[in-house]
């Protein structure tokens, strides 16, 4: 039987739509019950036999930081994809982001061996690569820079990244996959959804910033692709173009008919930014929302190649912006 961890979230419940269409039973991990209807609405957007599909699931409620709820989840398992992740980049979640992401991967790799498993395939980001250098394509062979100033997200999924290739020196067969930016329908309070529902509102600010995009449905299929071949212990990075932010939010803008950013930030302007976001939250308790680390990003020419994967699967990444278009066109009728 195959498992998927974090089966409500975005990477999750497309993953589970595709292995449910292709009839196979599997057993699911949620905490929030409140997000089974959130997946639902997932697979009615491209299957009408919602509730079939559905029946195939055994969900069960479990976290991943608490082991004697994990221990059930793995009986009779064979095959493992890792998807349960805390995203943030609020330095105050720095603790969070440690156990849920780092402990709890731990946990699942733990959990993998005991059980003898024959294949966990753990869904990363690129924030868990290499320093970033403006200009230069980033490849899986690019070294973290533990000096570089990282941000709390990145730093939680690098240390992720570490446990998955300590359960590979320890006998477990596994792939990791670092996609960019992930774009897909159905989860519009995610990053990425974010990003959707900004720009759709007429999201008004341009930033130099490039990095990597890609399509969720492009993931889900290199996780399937990987876990039925031969490739092991290796990371693939998923990124089907790299994009800037502003090209990102025109087109955005463009498929939900509303108005394209136009006003360009100077790079003073967004360090002031993040500094009167620090003191906001410092003054009146507020979550942060914008961090010096992210400033950066938003500046970075960050270029990502997919070279390994396209010869390794003889793989093919759906177009960016068909992937806008499709998602702006569900988010506009949702």
């Amino acid at each position: 039987m195959i498992l998927v961890t974090g089966g409500t979230g975005l990477v999750g419940s497309h993953l589970l739509l595709d292995l449910t269409k292709q009839d196979i039973r599997v057993r699911a991990t949620y905490r929030n019950p409140e997000k089974l209807e959130q997946v639902k609405e997932v697979f009615s957007f491209y299957s009408e036999n919602v509730d079939q599909l559905f029946a195939l699931i055994e969900w069960v409620k479990a976290d991943i930081t608490d082991i004697p709820s994990l221990k059930p989840c793995f009986e009779g398992i064979t095959k493992v994809y890792h998807c349960a992740a805390l995203i943030s980049f609020d330095p105050n979640d720095y603790d969070k982001l440690k156990k849920t992401n780092i402990e709890g991967t731990a946990n699942i790799v733990n959990l993998s061996i005991s059980q003898r498993v024959e294949k966990l395939c753990y869904v990363s980001s690129i924030a868990a690569l290499g320093e970033k250098r403006d200009g230069q394509f980033i490849t899986e062979e690019a070294t973290w820079n533990v000096e570089a100033d990282n941000d709390c997200y990145a730093i939680s999924k690098y240390g992720a990244e570490i446990e998955v290739w300590r359960g590979s020196q320890e006998g477990l067969n596994m792939a990791i996959v670092n996609p960019g930016v992930i774009i897909g329908a159905g989860f519009w309070d995610s990053p990425s959804g974010q990003l959707f529902t900004a720009a759709a509102r007429g999201f008004k600010y341009k930033v130099p910033g490039v990095t990597g995009y890609a399509d969720v449905k492009d993931v889900c299929k290199a996780l399937l692709m990987l876990m039925e071949s031969n490739k092991q212990n290796e990371r693939y990075i998923l990124v089907a173009e790299n994009r800037s932010f502003e090209s990102i939010c025109k087109k955005i803008a463009v498929e939900c008919d509303s108005e394209p950013p136009s006003i360009t930030l100077k790079n003073w302007m967004i360090q002031l930014a993040w500094r009167l976001d620090w003191f906001r939250h410092f003054v009146f308790r507020k979550k942060r929302r914008l961090t010096k680390q992210l400033t950066h990003t938003a500046w970075s020419l960050t270029y990502f190649s997919n070279e390994k994967i396209t010869k390794a699967l003889n793989f093919n990444f759906n177009p960016i912006d068909d992937t806008i278009e499709e998602v702006a066109a569900k988010l506009m009728k949702d």
